[in-house]
């Protein structure tokens, strides 16, 4: 017999952050700065704790430079050459801590992974990113990439459970990505049926990683400032966007023009554009993602001090004078009614 979990699960358009007494003067006072040491790899990282994905359209040299700037951090997408990590490293060598290396699982981006640890070697966060985290095979890569890089900050996921997270930390990762078809190109929950409502995902993977000291990142699900300060509030340690940072200049891909408006290409990882660019598409899977043309917004700097603007206010209405207060200070309104499948749906008045 299939398991139904009764209990209410919800997504950030479910909720709203409750105003609270304040003692801020100004927006101006809220630090949004975060210091975290993390478990395995024992380094420490201080800054906007906002990342942006490693899409091959949003996680680019170019962006990475545009947010290091406000302290933000980019998870540079695998398909740079060993030669052009060597050329972002000597004219950017400031940039270095807001910046991961991706990878994903098989026995070449191993040796791509390590050919561009061993040329950059000043760089220091991995990002391990596959679709389905809940397999034995990333487990295993995991601990593989641990034991080779021992003190290198490794961010791995995706996944959305609890006990899931805690087998990921305690084979070496130290960031868990959470989510699983909360992303605005991703289309896995129409074309599996699998994902969890990202706001309970990341309440429950909160709670499950910083029991053991570890962290997670709420990944996917953000359309505007509100969501990230929802995240917050639920106890993400990072918050990773994807199309928030589609569309601007430092945006990977050709700007098109169509009827006098200008547009850029964003797709997700696993839709058809992406694996036909990448690696083809094999006849056993189909795609996950879907190719959007996202309005041309100019350069990202608008965008980000939005974002940091919506975070600000959002403390001070909560009375955090730091982001990383937030969790402790954030109250959920529920704003949406989840019907009860037992008793069907209200009666017409």
């Amino acid at each position: 017999m299939p398991n139904i979990i009764n209990d209410i699960k919800l997504d950030f358009k479910d909720v709203l952050l409750r105003p609270k007494r304040s003692t801020l003067k100004s927006r101006a006072e809220v630090d949004l700065f975060t210091e975290i040491t993390f478990r395995n790899s024992k380094q420490t990282y201080k800054g906007v704790p906002i990342i942006a994905s490693n899409m091959d359209t949003v996680g680019t040299f170019e962006m990475a430079k545009a947010l290091a700037k406000f302290g933000l951090f980019t998870t540079v997408h695998k398909y740079y050459s060993v030669q052009e990590w060597k050329d972002f490293a000597t004219e950017n060598p400031k940039d270095l801590k807001y910046v991961a290396a991706s990878s994903g699982t098989g026995n070449e981006d191993f040796e791509r992974l390590s050919n561009v640890l061993t040329a950059v070697p000043e760089l220091s966060f991995i990002c391990l990113d596959v679709a389905n985290g809940y397999s034995q095979h990333f487990v295993e890569y995991v601990r593989k990439v641990r034991a080779e890089f021992p003190n290198h900050t490794i961010i791995a996921g995706n996944v959305v459970t609890g006990e899931m997270v805690e087998e990921l930390i305690l084979s070496g990762a130290d960031v868990i990505k959470v989510g699983i078809g909360p992303g605005s190109v991703c289309t896995t929950r129409m074309k599996t049926g699998v994902g969890y409502p990202q706001l309970s995902a990341v309440i429950e993977c909160a709670d499950a990683a910083h029991g053991l000291k570890g962290h997670i990142i709420s990944d996917g699900g953000c359309t505007c400032p509100g969501d990230l300060a929802k995240a917050f509030g639920a106890g993400a340690d990072f918050v990773m966007a994807g199309g928030m940072f589609a569309g601007h200049d430092e945006c990977g891909g050709d700007t098109i023009d169509r009827n006098g408006k200008k547009y850029k290409l964003f797709y997700g990882m696993a839709s058809n554009t992406a694996m036909k660019k990448h690696a083809g598409i094999a006849e056993y899977r189909s795609s996950e993602g879907k190719t959007v043309e996202v309005p041309y917004k100019g350069p990202v700097e608008t965008t980000v001090l939005d974002i940091l603007g919506g975070l600000r206010s959002a403390c001070t209405y909560t009375g955090a004078e730091r982001l990383r207060e937030l969790p402790r200070r954030a109250t959920f309104i529920r704003c949406t009614q989840q019907l009860n499948p037992m008793y069907g749906p209200p009666p017409e008045i």
